[in-house]
C-alpha cells in the first residue's frame, strides 16, 4: 500500500490529516511563537505609573496630622503611601530593564542585575535625605 494517506490519520474534530505529530508541532510552535508588544507600551505604561505616583503625591501633601488621631482615617494616606511606593517601584525597575535590556544574556542575570540595581537606587535615596 503506497497510497497517499498512508501513515497518516485524521484529527476528528476537523478532519485535517496529521503526519506523525508534525502538523500539531508546527501549530504549536506558530501559536506559541514570542509577540513583540506594541511600540508605545512603554511609554503608556511609564504615563500611567508616573500619574498614580503624582495623585499618591497630592494625596499625601494635603495630609493633616491633626486628623491622624482617629484611625478610620488613616486608610488613605496608607493607599496613597503604598500606591506610591509601588509606582515607584514599578518606574524604577521599568527605566532599569529598558537601558539593559539588549546587554541581558539570561533570566538570572537580569533577575542579579535588577536586584543590585534596586538596592543602589535604594542607598542613592536614602543617603540623599
Amino acid at each position: 500500500m503506497n497510497g497517499a494517506g498512508e501513515g497518516r490519520s485524521t484529527d476528528g474534530a476537523g478532519g485535517r490529516s496529521v503526519a506523525g505529530g508534525s502538523d500539531v508541532e508546527g501549530l504549536l510552535r506558530r501559536a506559541l511563537a514570542p509577540v513583540e508588544p506594541p511600540a508605545d507600551l512603554s511609554a503608556r505604561v511609564r504615563g500611567r505609573l508616573q500619574s498614580i505616583r503624582e495623585v499618591a503625591a497630592e494625596e499625601l501633601e494635603g495630609w493633616e496630622l491633626a486628623s491622624m488621631r482617629d484611625p478610620r482615617n488613616w486608610v488613605r494616606p496608607a493607599v496613597a503611601v503604598l500606591g506610591g511606593a509601588a509606582a515607584g517601584a514599578g518606574l524604577l525597575l521599568l527605566g532599569r530593564h529598558q537601558r539593559r535590556r539588549s546587554r541581558s544574556r539570561g533570566l538570572l542575570e537580569r533577575a542579579e542585575r535588577t536586584a543590585s540595581d534596586v538596592a543602589s537606587s535604594a542607598r542613592k535615596i536614602f543617603e540623599s535625605r
